[in-house]
C-alpha cells in the first residue's frame, strides 16, 4: 500500500506543512497564536513595516510571540512600491529577521495590489546578487516566471487572484501552464485565496505550497478556518500524488451491466 507521507523540503528546510500562514489582519495577538497552531503550518510571514511601526513593547511582544510559535519566519516587503524600498525593506528584514529569505512585493498598481514586474525582476535580481533566497511575489504570467527564474530564483509565489480579494484561481490555465513549464522550481499559489476549496484545487494541480493570510484572520472564527484549510491543503496535495482519472465527454457505467459477465466489462 502506498504510503501518503509526503516531505516538504524548502531551501533545505524539512516541512510536514504546505500551508504557510500571515501574520496580519487577526482580531487580537492571541487569536493569531491560536490560528497558526491550529494551521499546523511552519512557514509564517511577517511584514518589518509592521513589526516597525509597533516599535517600542508592542513590537517586541508581538516579535516574541511568533518566535514561540517555533517557524521559520519568512519577511516581507509589503508596502513597498519601488526597487530602492524593497531592497533597503529586505536588508533591513534580514538584520532585524536574522534570514536571507525574504518575499519580495513591488506594488504596481495600489487599486488591484497587482506586482509590477518590471520592478519585481530588477529588484530580485539586486537581491539574488546580495545572497537573498528571493520568493517573488508576482502574476501568473508564464514570461515573468521565466524570467524570475533566469534571475536565481528556486521558489516563485504567482497570484491566484489580487490580494485580499478571496476569489480563488481565477486563471488555472495560465497557473497549469507554470506548473508544467517549470516542473524544477518550487511553486506557491499566494493571495486571492477565499476558501480551502481555492486551496485543494492549488494543490491538485500540483503546487508545492499555498500562502494565505486574511481568508484565515478574517474569518468567523479564524481558528477553525485554520484547521479546515490545513485539512483542504493536505487533501490537495494526496489528490495530487494519487493521480486524478482523465475526464470524458462519454458517460461509463460504474457497475457492471446485467446480463454480461463481470470479466466483460472493462
Amino acid at each position: 500500500m502506498q504510503t501518503l507521507s509526503d516531505t516538504f523540503k524548502l531551501l533545505g528546510r524539512e516541512l510536514q506543512s504546505r500551508l504557510f500562514i500571515g501574520s496580519a489582519l487577526y482580531p487580537s495577538p492571541k487569536i493569531m497564536c491560536e490560528a497558526i497552531k491550529a494551521s499546523q503550518s511552519q512557514v509564517v510571514t511577517v511584514s518589518l513595516r509592521r513589526q516597525a511601526a509597533q516599535s517600542g513593547s508592542d513590537g517586541e511582544a508581538f516579535w516574541q510571540q511568533i518566535k514561540a510559535l517555533d517557524v521559520a519566519v519568512l519577511p516581507n516587503t509589503a508596502g513597498c512600491s519601488t526597487v530602492k524600498e524593497a531592497v533597503n525593506t529586505a536588508l533591513m528584514a534580514r538584520e532585524v529577521f536574522d534570514t536571507n529569505w525574504i518575499k519580495l512585493e513591488v506594488i504596481g498598481d495600489d487599486y488591484n495590489l497587482q506586482p509590477d514586474p518590471f520592478a519585481l525582476l530588477e529588484a530580485t535580481k539586486e537581491l539574488v546578487s546580495q545572497g537573498f533566497d528571493v520568493f517573488p511575489y508576482c502574476t501568473d504570467d508564464l514570461v515573468l516566471c521565466t524570467k524570475l527564474a533566469e534571475a536565481g530564483c528556486t521558489i516563485l509565489m504567482p497570484w491566484g487572484a489580487p490580494i485580499g480579494t478571496g476569489q480563488g484561481l481565477l486563471n488555472p490555465y495560465a497557473l497549469r501552464t507554470i506548473r508544467q513549464r517549470l516542473p524544477e522550481l518550487t511553486l506557491v499559489v499566494d493571495a486571492g485565496i477565499g476558501l480551502p476549496s481555492h486551496a485543494s484545487a492549488a494543490m491538485e494541480m500540483g503546487y508545492d505550497a499555498v500562502l494565505l493570510n486574511s481568508a484565515v484572520a478574517l474569518a468567523q472564527d479564524p481558528v477553525v478556518m485554520a484547521q479546515a484549510f490545513a485539512a483542504a491543503v493536505a487533501a490537495g496535495r494526496a489528490a495530487y500524488r494519487a493521480g486524478a482519472m482523465p475526464a470524458r465527454d462519454t458517460a461509463a457505467p460504474s457497475s457492471p451491466v446485467v446480463g454480461v459477465p463481470f470479466w466483460h466489462n472493462d
